[in-house]
């Protein structure tokens, strides 16, 4: 749920196209497609060249040592690509009706057409996008880059790192597992909020950091000598998409004299954040992206359906304290209600101009929340401005549910608490509604009662770029968790500029490390007088955070309620200790009169945030920042790493594991594999998230995880969490499904991380009965409901189930990048026909399942129906989820790693 103060005023400012119209707002500026001197970025092409100098004389400032090894040198591609070129003359006659983000996609085409990974057709298919796009056409794409942070970056390194050992027994040139491509890792998801209201809070936090995530800080720089062009930006430096967005965002790449549109993939659905900057970009998942690196020669390019495209425009200016938060919530309704998942939706009207940068990227990160696989923003001068802003040389120039407008939250928290356990519902008895849980904190008196705030935190990437918001923010009850997490340093510089921080610290929120903290789970632990007043009670617990992701249980354990809101509202519900309050009409506290101050006294207008920006944000600050983050701290450039090639693996390491993945693998392909009488090992109903499958937060200390490190000797306090041992398949696949607030219909209405064995009717936790199925010879299968695997993007979600045995899931949707997982590892995703799903199929869980496919990978066409049987008499028809041709290609392999291995060997 994520708490807005204003809907109307936002919602004047925006207005939602229907689908996108041929003739509809782009001026000609790309007619030239000659990738030595054109960009398909740019409104005009004095804006481009003003661009492409800085890019140009600042080359050396990206350096990844790149290695563009290809069949054609770049030049020899050029000339090889002229013919390609004047064969579509009369085609780019009609560029200028074309979509900018679709031009991105033609000129990426353009410039890798070489009839062999990339053929003319596809590029005609683009130029065609009119027609081509509603039949769901099939095209390639070679993003400029790959993006990543470190709970993604360490199993992917992983992954290489095993893919190289797998190229060595097959007798193969391990140096062909490269990227090819420029690789950023920014290690931002390790840092957790430990130490909190003390100045010293971002050292202690980092001290912590290092202490637990010394292995993986090891292998990640072992990972940046060993492979080339990649990219590895240290501990404490900001979140992935602030540093992504400030710094390492190129615009326009310069290779050898070729300039061409910066375009980026990432291993976190919020990658999108960028698209702000007139840079395309998306999530994808990290086993997807993995092929991304090694696609510049090896492999086909990514596959990807040419998406249809949303004009969305934007008029006039937004009113006095509406805040950019505000405006996304606005947005993502509208988006949502219109319909645009797996769509491109591009930005346009006079209003693009009343919107700064930091709005932009706002709107942008939150695309995986409307469903859009981009929120595009073209380049224009708003977008020069903020290059020289964040010290570019001057030649370069949240998963919301639901929202809740702010006048009527009381009142929709006690729905909640009347509404049946479910989302948004609690059902608490009418009698127990008042209840007061009375406890000590450090000897004082203190209390907590249904909707008590027990954590607030300013953090996530969503808002803390964005300097209106963090400006705006500004005595708590002690017991509350209060943190601040910027996402990058050159916001602590701001907030000191504007003399904000000293008010912050005197609320609690002193800052506590650079990096994504509470948002990912990583909030800490709660204070145990705190957290056993909690339980003992029953208490419905709250957090407020400034996050783009509250799904349950992924906040903290004992916060049922957990709620996204703006930085400054963050602050209010920190003020107020509860979020059953009516600010209009209840006062926030006391002023040291005497006299009440209710929310409208404290609130600022928009002039006077305006004016602090203006006066605090700067661009030295900026320039220092990023002039010294490649130079990492002490504690990142002590870290002693071995300068081989192949990696030396630690049987005994619990963060570091050699994954099974290439076990036992040959050249042969192993071909199509059906389901032949499989047990379902869960029955879900709509809405599970990646977090749900595939948890990175705390290691419940009861969990088969908890069992595997203890009986190695890792001590309770040093579990860490999920998400920083993902470089460990044997901790991760007994993570797989261990939400502790997983609801799985075959334990009728019971919460948590269990399910039943059908066979015995034993009730085992999910990896105990995996196991059982699985040395019995037992396939399984997964049920689910809509919007499987919604939520953040996270290979692990798929890798986990692959490795729990499960061959197929068969759901009513798919999230599009955890489809795209399932694929990427060999399981096969069905989709239930429209208006069908298990319950209305009568399916319990309890019946064997086969899936009907052909047996030969010819046979199975993208999209193609097959038949689902049971043991019990039931049939019914499901659709294949195989969207192209190359994910057909990727099962036939048993997954996209071997099919890498399987071409780079036959180069």
């Amino acid at each position: 749920m994520y708490i807005s103060t204003s809907s109307s005023a936002a919602s004047s400012f925006l207005r939602a196209a229907s689908s996108y119209t041929r003739s509809r707002f782009f001026p000609s500026s790309l007619r030239n497609l000659n990738p030595a001197s054109s960009s398909a970025l740019n409104n005009q092409r004095s804006t481009a060249s003003v661009v492409v100098r800085s890019f140009h004389s600042s080359a050396s400032r990206w350096c990844h040592r790149l290695d563009w090894r290809s069949p054609f040198s770049l030049r020899a591609q050029i000339r090889a690509l002229n013919p390609v070129i004047e064969r579509f003359q009369k085609q780019f006659a009609t560029m200028d009706k074309l979509p900018y983000s679709i031009r991105i996609l033609l000129e990426s085409a353009v410039r890798n057409c070489d009839n062999f990974q990339v053929k003319k057709e596809d590029v005609e298919k683009i130029i065609d996008w009119e027609n081509t796009s509603p039949k769901q056409v099939e095209i390639p794409f070679k993003p400029a880059r790959v993006l990543l942070q470190d709970f993604t970056g360490v199993p992917a390194v992983v992954d290489l790192a095993c893919m190289r050992d797998a190229m060595n027994k097959l007798g193969s040139d391990t140096s062909k597992i490269n990227p090819l491509v420029p690789v950023d890792l920014v290690i931002d998801h390790s840092v957790q909020v430990d130490v909190t209201r003390s100045e010293n809070a971002v050292q202690e936090n980092m001290e912590l950091e290092f202490r637990r995530n010394k292995e993986r800080f090891s292998f990640l720089k072992w990972g940046s000598t060993a492979f080339h062009n990649m990219l590895v930006v240290p501990p404490g430096s900001g979140i992935v998409h602030q540093v992504n967005l400030e710094y390492l965002g190129r615009v326009v790449f310069n290779t050898n004299g070729t300039l061409y549109p910066d375009s980026v993939v990432g291993t976190d659905s919020h990658t999108t954040m960028i698209d702000g900057l007139g840079v395309a970009g998306w999530g994808v998942g990290g086993i997807e992206a993995e092929a991304a690196m090694l696609g510049q020669v090896s492999i086909l390019p990514m596959s990807m359906v040419l998406p249809g495209v949303v004009g969305f425009k934007l008029s006039g200016k937004l009113r006095n304290g509406v805040t950019a938060t505000d405006l996304v919530l606005t947005v993502t309704q509208m988006l949502r209600k219109h319909g645009v998942v797996g769509k491109f939706v591009e930005f346009y009207g006079d209003g693009m101009g009343e919107l700064s940068l930091a709005d932009r990227a706002t709107i942008a990160n939150m695309s995986p929340e409307y469903g859009a696989t981009m929120g595009f923003f073209p380049v224009d001068h708003v977008t020069l401005q903020y290059l020289r802003l964040t010290g570019r040389s001057d030649e370069t120039v949240i998963r919301p549910h639901d929202r809740v407008p702010l006048k009527e939250m009381k009142a929709d928290w006690n729905s909640c608490l009347n509404n049946k356990v479910g989302f948004k519902g609690f059902a608490v008895p009418k009698e127990a509604q008042e209840k007061v849980a009375k406890f000590s904190f450090h000897g004082k008196p203190a209390e907590l009662k249904h909707g008590s705030v027990v954590i607030t935190a300013i953090t996530s990437c969503t808002n803390t770029s964005n300097p209106s918001v963090m400006l705006g923010a500004g005595l708590v009850k002690p017991w509350i968790k209060t943190s601040l997490a910027p996402g990058s340093g050159v916001v602590t510089k701001y907030l000191l500029q504007s003399g904000l921080q000293e008010y912050l610290n005197k609320q609690g929120f002193h800052i506590v490390g650079y990096g994504c903290t509470t948002c990912i789970g990583n909030s800490g632990e709660l204070d145990e007088s705190v957290a056993s007043a909690i339980s003992e009670n029953d208490i419905i617990a709250a957090a407020v955070l400034s996050g783009n992701r509250n799904f349950e249980g992924r906040v903290h354990a004992l916060t049922r309620a957990n709620y996204l809101a703006s930085p400054p509202l963050v602050v209010a519900y920190a003020l107020a200790g509860t979020v059953d309050i009516d600010f209009d009409k209840e006062p926030i506290g006391t002023g040291k009169d005497g006299k009440s101050i209710f929310f409208k006294d404290i609130w600022p207008s928009s002039e006077e945030v305006a004016e602090a920006v203006q006066s605090s944000v700067l661009p030295d600050m900026f320039r220092s920042t990023y002039q010294a983050i490649t130079k990492g701290n002490p504690m990142w450039n002590q870290l002693q790493v071995p300068s081989s090639t192949l990696y030396t693996w630690d049987p005994n390491s619990t963060y570091i594991h050699e994954p099974p993945y290439f076990k036992n693998m040959t050249m042969e392909p192993p071909g199509v594999h059906g389901v032949k009488d499989a047990y379902c090992l869960l029955n879900f109903g709509d809405s599970i998230t990646t977090d749900h499958i595939s948890p990175a937060g705390s290691i419940h200390r009861d969990s088969p995880a908890a069992k595997f490190l203890l009986d190695r000797g890792v001590e309770r306090k040093d579990f860490n969490s999920y998400g920083s041992r993902r470089g460990n398949d044997e901790v991760m696949a007994r993570g797989t499904f261990a939400n502790i607030r997983l609801v799985n219909k075959l334990l009728n209405g019971e919460v948590g991380p269990k399910t039943i064995h059908v066979p015995t009717g034993e009730k085992l936790y999910v990896f105990d009965a995996a196991m059982r199925y699985k040395d019995a010879g037992h396939d399984t299968i997964v049920l689910a409901g809509a919007e499987y695997g919604s939520g953040s993007s996270r290979d692990w979600a798929a890798k986990g189930p692959m490795l729990l045995g499960v061959k197929a899931v068969i759901a009513k949707s798919f999230e599009r990048i955890h489809r795209s997982n399932l694929v990427g590892m060999g399981i096969i995703p069905l989709c239930f026909k429209s208006g069908e799903d298990a319950d209305t199929l009568g399916l319990t869980g309890h019946e064997r399942y086969t899936i009907d496919l052909p047996n030969k990978i010819s046979d199975i066409r993208p999209g193609q129906d097959v038949t689902v049987t049971t043991n019990n008499g039931k049939s019914f028809t499901c659709t294949v989820r195989f969207d192209t041709e190359v994910e057909l290609a990727y099962f036939n392999n048993g997954g996209i790693l071997p099919y890498v291995i399987r071409n780079l060997i036959k180069q």
